[in-house]
């Protein structure tokens, strides 16, 4: 593995003609879960030659101009995160690190990359097609709210004056784009391709059509939440591949056509891309490492899509909701490479996506019909033609944990409870807790309030509370230490202060004490961000409670972490303002101790200093106390 060839960040390391240039706004790390690189791979398994900009100075064209012209096109992929999440917390503060840059240092990527580097690319070579992707083109293709303005914003593509936008994860799209563009056709009579949108002048042939849609014009979605509310709607329910509809938008003169998305790799097809000749490394030019390369370095992604439709996820909008999967042999394959690199210790990361434990689709008819337009495979409520199986999950990680040299296998990147808790054979919460767990277990409850759950589009917490039963219980059988760590969200849609209450009452109840806390994030493409703008409920039209000042968004998150110091003022705000009083006091039922005189808040303080040392606050928890309220000999 170690004696392949990186994808060149030179002209030098080229030595000839660039075919595509990537401009990327992460560092180049050859490894599948970095777009430039997977994406640079597809491409140059097609015959072209590819040249990557990673992390270019935007303050001029210079560094645009380094492969000269490219033959083909500049590819625009801003990031594996959209660069404003990447830049600034839900506070809207800078952050102050990047983990997709070496050394972590931040601000090696601007504002609102997607343009900037557009219209950088444009000024360095007049004529060259522009051809923009990633996340950050799928999740503002429409015309959006966008946070950290506080307004709605045009598409992505009218603002940046790319020539395509690709959606989705992009390898069907760019092998077609490349092909056409190399055959001699012109970017601007690529009009046809499934997962692209392109903007046009006149849409006097297709708007007639039975599969487009025309919804509302950027300057009616402006101005009316109402309309911006029916429009998201649209985009979400034809987010579909197979009985998905082109979807029109006009933006101020022009019009962005958004075709139908495009199908799903198949299984031969997604372990082909997996299976390309990665080296695994980050670019032999840094001197330091890329944090994000630590995090999925020795894991395997076995799976894409997601049908759990979380209404604050991005998922639905960029992968999709059919779940595709990679074969047992090409995830072996990969495996037994990855024994094989000097510094692996044994030991798997992870085997998984963006739910480890979906390894089908959710019913047979989605791979007929698509994914239902009115109602969700899972979530609050479950959709009876649920097909629920661990049996090929179980068998994968049985096969990878046989192998040699392999110590180890690990499921961290997050399981569904709810499916597994809907599976009537418990084989696999069974193997999960003896071998596949790292003394700690992700699950995201996120709530405790059904009225918030319903809304996020997740299962009510009576669920959860029998999987935490079932879990402890294996762990007792099996006499393992291990723990839940159970993500929950401040601040959604729905939550007023009561809800928060509801949720600290219930903390306070169970013992558990939260690792991270998560305010709830405005960002594109989410039906819980059009809830958080519009103020309801797209599906239904009703009206929906939304926090929006700080001074609640803080009095909620301290409600969740009323057990530490340096919150119990703000949570006696909150428990004051809500009338819940009876919370405040000494009695073992209440959140916090009553206001202190002034010589016992001087030692408050004092412990609130040290207490600032692990802090929450996006950071993990270094007190010696498990998660699910238990003491522990040493942290897990």
């Amino acid at each position: 593995m170690n004696d392949l060839k990186q994808l060149p960040m030179t002209k030098q390391e080229l030595g000839g003609e660039a075919d595509f240039v990537i401009i990327s706004g992460d560092a180049y790390v050859d490894h599948p879960a970095f777009a430039a690189a997977l994406i640079g791979r597809v491409l140059e398994n097609e015959g072209y030659s590819v040249g990557i900009i990673a992390q270019p100075d935007w303050h001029s064209a210079d560094d645009f101009k380094r492969f000269g012209r490219p033959r083909l096109a500049f590819l625009i992929a801003p990031g594996n995160i959209d660069s404003m999440v990447n830049h600034y917390t839900c506070a809207k503060r800078r952050r102050s690190s990047d983990a997709y840059t070496e050394g972590g240092v931040i601000g090696k990527r601007p504002d609102r990359a997607a343009i900037v580097y557009s219209n950088r690319a444009r000024e360095a070579y007049r004529g060259v097609p522009i051809i923009l992707g990633g996340i950050e083109a799928s999740l503002r293709r429409f015309a959006h709210y966008d946070y950290w303005d506080d307004k709605v914003r045009r598409s992505v593509l009218s603002d940046s004056g790319a020539d395509l936008l690709v959606y989705g994860m992009g390898e069907k799209q760019i092998k077609e784009i490349a092909k056409r563009l190399s055959n001699g056709e012109k970017v601007n009579d690529i009009r046809d391709i499934h997962g692209t949108c392109y903007m046009t002048s006149d849409i006097s042939e297709i708007s007639q059509q039975k599969d487009s849609i025309v919804i509302d014009s950027y300057d009616d979605v402006a101005l009316s939440k109402d309309k911006y509310s029916a429009a998201f709607m649209v985009q979400y329910t034809e987010q579909d591949p197979i009985r998905g509809k082109r979807i029109i938008q006009k933006q101020d003169r022009q019009y962005m056509v958004a075709n139908p998305p495009a199908m799903p790799l198949s299984q031969k097809e997604l372990d082909e891309v997996y299976e390309l000749p990665y080296t695994r490394l980050a670019h032999s030019s840094y001197k330091q490492e890329i944090p994000a390369l630590k995090e999925v370095k020795f894991s395997l992604t076995s799976c894409r899509g997601c049908f759990g439709a979380c209404s604050f996820c991005a998922l639905t909008f960029h992968q999709g909701r059919i779940v595709q999967t990679r074969s047992h042999e090409s995830l072996i394959r990969e495996a037994k490479e990855l024994s094989k690199q000097k510094d692996f210790k044994g030991y798997i990361h992870d085997v998984g996506g963006p739910t480890a434990n979906y390894r089908q689709t959710a019913c047979k008819k989605q791979l007929e019909k698509g994914a239902c337009k009115d109602r969700q495979c899972i979530g609050f409520k479950r959709c009876p033609s649920l097909n629920v199986s661990h049996s090929d999950y179980v068998s994968l990680l049985r096969k990878l944990r046989a192998l040699p040299k392999i110590k180890k296998v690990f499921v961290r990147s997050g399981i569904r409870y709810d499916y597994a808790m809907y599976d009537r054979d418990d084989t696999f919460l069974r193997e999960l807790v003896e071998h596949h767990v790292s003394g700690q277990l992700k699950v995201a409850p996120e709530h405790i309030s059904n009225r918030v759950l319903e809304l996020m589009n997740k299962p009510d917490t009576e669920l959860f509370d029998k999987f935490v039963l079932k879990y402890n219980q294996l762990n007792a059988k099996y006499g393992k230490e291990q723990y839940i760590v159970p993500y929950f969200m401040s601040s959604h849609p729905g939550s007023d202060l009561n809800a928060a209450i509801q949720l600290a009452e219930y903390l306070k109840k169970t013992g558990m004490r939260v690792e991270q806390v998560q305010d709830f994030y405005p960002t594109p493409g989410t039906l819980s961000t059009c809830m958080y703008y519009t103020g309801r409920d797209p599906r239904t039209n009703e009206k929906v409670y939304v926090p929006k000042t700080q001074s609640e968004k803080d009095m909620q998150r301290a409600l969740m972490q009323f057990y530490m110091p340096q919150y119990r003022n703000k949570a006696r705000e909150a428990l004051l303002k809500a009338g819940r009083d009876d919370l405040i006091g000494t009695g073992k039922n209440a959140l916090v101790p009553p206001l202190l005189n002034k010589t016992a808040q001087k030692a408050d303080r004092k412990g609130t200093q040290k207490s600032d040392k692990r802090s929450f606050d996006g950071r993990k928890q270094k007190a010696n106390t498990n998660r699910m309220g238990k003491k522990s000999g040493k942290r897990r």
